[in-house]
């Protein structure tokens, strides 16, 4: 389409979650809590892990940078989503709604193959223990967490750039609670299969590739597993991985669940609350799961409010 007939828009009007007013006062205080905890606890994992020696080892690497996105997330979606419960009107500038949505792609694409690296530094832990040191340099961690940073900063505008360089219809009322691409798209007057088939394939690609890595060293680590002769071993190689395994189902889950469809396929109510469990919950259960469940974590926990004490006694 032409630049003089496209229609430009100055902002956008984002609808929230849910516009039943018996529901706003409960799920705004339910949601400000859940970001509350996720902030500190991610906040918190980062510190925990770059501070204390004893978690300077490549899964606790990992484990901070998957920290670093999840905060980056809330960071991008939260106060807008949480803006929506106190304000007649949550109005986004055209230009900040492109923001949004750019640094929404890096940070879900960055963790994506993050959990990718995760699986695989279980697998060399668990079935190539006396390499572990050797197969996972801090050389490689870096290499396996610069590659997800920097395919995301190319995907990330590629997709941004796109969208918003189509022609809107002047109808600026977003269903959703930020600026998504789906709920975008539905606002274009221009053609949009290019678009769409665009963000399928790149969605397909970064999933099934990143699920095929995870799914590939659980499958090795289940079979490492079986052939341990000690119960107290397989027990605790089930209790290292079964906490990463829970949270990947979740996120995979709901990524697949909204990504992976025709847009035609797709409900605005079932879409917004996919999208609460991989923009919130699954970061709030993150640093929880990973702590709570974690010996070496929380050892390192209660060294450091033990000298947190020891300085305000």
């Amino acid at each position: 389409m032409d630049k003089h007939n496209r229609t430009m828009l100055n902002e956008f009007i984002l609808v929230g979650i849910t516009d039943h007013p018996e529901l706003q006062l409960l799920l705004y205080v339910l949601l400000l809590l859940i970001y509350m905890v996720s902030v500190v606890g991610n906040v918190g994992m980062i510190i925990l892990t770059k501070m204390d020696s004893s978690l300077h080892t490549p899964i606790y690497f990992f484990l901070r940078h998957l920290a670093l996105t999840d905060l980056g997330y809330l960071t991008t979606v939260g106060p807008k989503m949480l803006a929506n419960f106190v304000m007649g009107e949550n109005i986004v500038s055209y230009h900040s709604c492109a923001i949004q949505l750019a640094f929404f792609l890096v940070f879900i694409v960055s963790e994506i193959f993050i959990f990718s690296a995760m699986s695989h530094g279980h697998y060399v832990a668990i079935c190539k223990p006396l390499l572990y040191s050797t197969n996972m340099s801090q050389r490689l961690c870096w290499v396996l967490v610069a590659i997800p940073y920097l395919y995301s900063t190319f995907v990330s505008p590629l997709i941004t750039i796109k969208i918003f360089n189509l022609s809107f219809c002047g109808y600026n009322v977003v269903s959703h609670f930020f600026c998504d691409s789906l709920p975008l798209l539905s606002l274009l007057c221009s053609n949009t299969q290019e678009i769409e088939l665009i963000i399928l394939i790149l969605a397909a690609f970064d999933l099934i590739a990143s699920l095929l890595i995870v799914l590939m060293s659980y499958l090795l680590i289940l079979v490492a597993i079986l052939s341990m002769h000690s119960a107290e071993g397989r027990h605790k190689a089930f209790s290292n991985c079964g906490s990463h395994l829970r949270v990947v189902v979740v996120f995979y889950g709901t990524l697949i669940f909204m990504y992976v469809q025709p847009r035609s396929s797709h409900s605005c109510d079932t879409d917004k609350v996919a999208s609460i469990f991989y923009t919130l919950i699954n970061h709030m259960l993150n640093p929880l799961i990973y702590s709570l469940r974690n010996k070496d974590v929380k050892y390192a926990l209660h060294k450091a409010w033990k000298k947190l004490y020891n300085i305000f006694s």
